[in-house]
């Protein structure tokens, strides 16, 4: 039992960070599972009290659910696509950005759809109703919008021909505006909220800002709260002679190699991928793996 304990605890050491959150989404989809099934449930409440209402009076009772219902799914074709859809982009995203971006986009994509699903609904009471908001969407609809828009040049293969990134961004926001006037109005909402906020980070991205570092600092902050009591109340302090005005050489080298990615990869949004020479196309090549 140690054994196999110690097995999942090294497979899950070496899953991304994105990987991590897939594991999250089918341990709590397991988890309302069997919650309905010991409980007597019908399917799609057993996890009410993590779900996003559209009624603002009702989400001020539990503002935890504006990111708690991107981790909730009760059907099993809806979880599987949103998690294969994760996995395939959060693959591609992974190999060109950092893992705390990639959380950036993902929570702030969550969040981006749930306010837009509740400003829907209250704004066209007599449209919408009253509904709950459940499922990933809209995050995975940040992180594939945020590549289409930092690099929309890029040819993709779709079926037998290649068509720019941007082509195929476009054709999932329009699905996405046309499924609003649909049965599930509330979900394309949230779509459109996590595409919107994809958007506006890659553009700012691009201008060297990066829109969700007060987030990142306000979740580096909760960790380091929640885990201050594993922490030993008296510590020795050293000064380490191998860092030079606070950073450590590793932590420069990282921020040169990530600074020449985005260089090339804002080449590519602006020329194209036959634009870059033979060294810089080493150069992403190597980045990639």
């Amino acid at each position: 039992m140690t054994s196999l304990s110690q097995d999942l605890k090294y497979k899950l050491a070496r899953l991304n960070v994105l990987e991590k959150i897939i594991v999250v989404n089918v341990v709590v989809f397991l988890f309302g599972f069997v919650l309905s099934q010991i409980l007597g449930y019908s399917s799609g409440i057993s996890l009410r009290w993590l779900e996003l209402p559209s009624d603002f009076g009702a989400f001020i009772l539990k503002p935890w659910s504006i990111i708690t219902y991107a981790f909730i799914h009760y059907d099993f074709l809806h979880i599987l696509f949103n998690m294969l859809w994760l996995y395939i982009i959060g693959q591609w995203f992974l190999n060109l950005f950092s893992p705390k971006l990639a959380l950036n986009v993902y929570f702030l994509g969550a969040i981006c759809g749930g306010w837009l699903f509740m400003l829907g609904y209250n704004l066209f009471p007599s449209i919408f109703g009253k509904s709950y908001l459940v499922g990933a969407s809209a995050s995975v609809r940040a992180l594939l919008i945020f590549l289409c828009a930092y690099m929309p040049n890029k040819d993709i293969r779709f079926f037998t021909i290649n068509i720019k990134l941007w082509y195929f961004g476009l054709a999932i926001i329009v699905f996405d505006v046309i499924g609003v006037f649909g049965v599930n109005s509330g979900g394309n909402l949230a779509h459109l909220g996590g595409a919107l906020l994809g958007y506006m980070y890659a553009k700012q991205y691009l201008k060297g800002n990066d829109i969700g570092r007060g987030f990142g600092k306000f979740m580096d902050a909760c960790i380091s709260f929640f885990s201050f009591s594993k922490k030993s109340p008296l510590k020795t302090v050293h000064k380490n002679k191998s860092k030079v005005g606070g950073y450590t050489k590793a932590d420069f080298d990282e921020f040169n190699h990530q600074k020449k990615i985005d260089v090339i990869l804002d080449k590519i949004s602006k020329s194209g991928y036959d634009s870059l020479t033979a060294e810089e196309k080493e150069f992403l090549f190597r980045a990639g793996k």
